[in-house]
């Protein structure tokens, strides 16, 4: 049907130019691929449409009328495309997205105020929540995801990678120490959100697993955080969720040279065919995070 209405289109073409060489050159295509093309029409449609002579060409009956019914219908299909086109340049709606708390508070809201300037045709309806939201059956068109992705029916699309790094206040450190080593973080209060577990750490080519034997197991960055910034130990996150922590002098990063597996920032849709609206929040965050060129 795409080459049917192509060559409707060269016939248009062919009709107002008046001949196949000035729709040729107006096409960009030789001048016996246009006649090829026109014949083959005409053989689909059972139909003459032109009178061909050595100095010019003329439309049948069949031809005229046929002319008429194509040009509104390519008329019609430019508009289309043009109308489009303007709505992917500006798409407009509302755009529901899930959002991971901490990370969207402490780092991705500059870039969505940056995002809303814009598209001035877009509003937002953002979850804020630890849930993970079913954009199967909720009227979510996209959910941003820290860690591993959980469900392989979903379409994941990376957008950044995280490396975390070690921090504590200055009055922890003052209080208990600092450690010069991965086997030192025994000896220390260690904060994670996951109970039982332990950090896997990397230095180059070393790399050392440390349990976890604190206090607080936590299901909430920002509490770490917080906790962290209240001298009750160490903490292992991103520089971009503790930025603020970081910029205040609340946290100072301990033992630089060591730091936990990166953490792969990924956007989860159900399907790949996306309204504008989302195909661009998605661009410019992959952008903006650092997986596509700037």
């Amino acid at each position: 049907m795409d080459n049917y209405l192509k060559d409707m289109a060269l016939f248009v073409e062919v009709v107002k130019a008046k001949g196949f060489r000035g729709a040729a050159e107006a096409v960009g295509i030789p001048n016996s691929t246009l006649s090829r093309r026109i014949s083959s029409l005409e053989k689909t449609i059972g139909l003459r449409l032109l009178h061909r002579t050595t100095r010019k060409i003329e439309l049948t009956e069949a031809g005229q009328i046929y002319f008429e019914r194509c040009k509104r219908i390519v008329d019609e299909a430019r508009l289309a495309h043009e109308q489009l086109g303007e709505m992917l340049e500006q798409p407009s709606g509302v755009l529901r997205v899930s959002l991971p708390v901490d990370f969207a508070v402490t780092y991705l809201a500059p870039l969505i105020a940056e995002f809303a300037g814009l598209y001035p045709g877009i509003s937002f309806d953002f979850d804020l929540t630890p849930r993970r939201v079913d954009l199967v059956s909720e009227p979510f068109d996209v959910a941003i995801r820290m860690g591993e992705s959980e469900n392989s029916q979903l379409i994941a699309r990376p957008l950044a990678s995280l490396t975390p790094y070690l921090y504590a206040s200055p009055g922890y450190l003052e209080r208990s120490g600092h450690p010069n080593g991965p086997a030192d973080l025994e000896c220390h209060e260690c904060m994670s959100v996951i109970k039982g577990s332990s950090w896997t750490l990397r230095h180059g080519k070393q790399t050392y697993t440390v349990p976890i034997s604190g206090r607080f197991s936590i299901n909430s960055v920002g509490m770490i955080r917080r906790l962290a910034t209240l001298d009750m130990g160490i903490i292992l996150m991103p520089q971009e969720i503790v930025a603020d922590e970081l910029l205040a002098g609340a946290l100072l990063p301990i033992m630089p040279g060591w730091h936990g597996s990166p953490m792969p920032v990924y956007a989860m849709t159900e399907t790949r065919l996306l309204p504008a609206k989302t195909q661009r929040f998605l661009e410019f965050l992959r952008k903006r995070l650092g997986t596509e060129p700037r």
